[in-house]
């Protein structure tokens, strides 16, 4: 089994994608820049972008994992609708999978979460509307990790010292909620 996974920082921090492969015994590759945003996965004119483009035409596939930049679907949701649409138009002609890994708010009180002056909730539950949204609009498959951060914030350890990326133990939990996803795919198709 072969998995993409298409996103940022979220992605790459405690080296999730290792995490996903001992998870699954998939051959896990990542296409990550920190900050990175799905639109820039489509533009052939960026080096993530070109790098992107090209496995997507000349590469198999089985799953890819879509995670938009943290805020992305709250702060730009016409960018993050239709790069959803055009990624799971392109992963679907290469023959696989796509999975939209709905990502977290930021940590509850958290330095960030204040700069932007947002209320934990309520950036929690526009995030999960947003990629339940695109989930539905796209016929695709959502590894729900902002819900479960949602529920096991108040009692795990799961943010990093900056209250925005994840940590290891996040990471871990973000790589078990996607494994379950394709394990949950792969045993419906048998």
């Amino acid at each position: 089994m072969r998995i993409l996974m298409l996103g940022n920082s979220f992605i790459f921090t405690n080296n999730m994608p290792q995490m996903l492969a001992n998870l699954t015994g998939a051959e896990v590759i990542h296409h990550t820049r920190g900050g990175a945003r799905l639109s820039e996965q489509l533009n052939p004119n960026t080096r993530l972008g070109s790098q992107t483009q090209a496995v997507l035409q000349k590469e198999k596939w089985d799953y890819v994992v879509l995670q938009e930049m943290s805020h992305g679907p709250i702060t730009f949701p016409k960018s993050f609708f239709s790069s959803v649409e055009q990624l799971c138009r392109q992963i679907r002609a290469n023959g696989a999978v796509p999975i939209l890994f709905a990502t977290w708010a930021y940590q509850r009180g958290g330095a960030k979460l204040m700069d932007k002056g947002w209320d934990y909730d309520e950036m929690a539950q526009k995030l999960s509307e947003a990629y339940h949204r695109a989930a539905q609009e796209n016929n695709t498959l959502i590894a729900d990790v902002g819900r479960r951060f949602y529920e096991l914030s108040d009692t795990q350890a799961l943010y990093a010292a900056d209250g925005v990326h994840p940590s290891e133990l996040g990471s871990h939990i973000a790589a078990e909620t996607i494994a379950a996803v394709i394990r949950q795919r792969e045993e419906g198709v048998r």
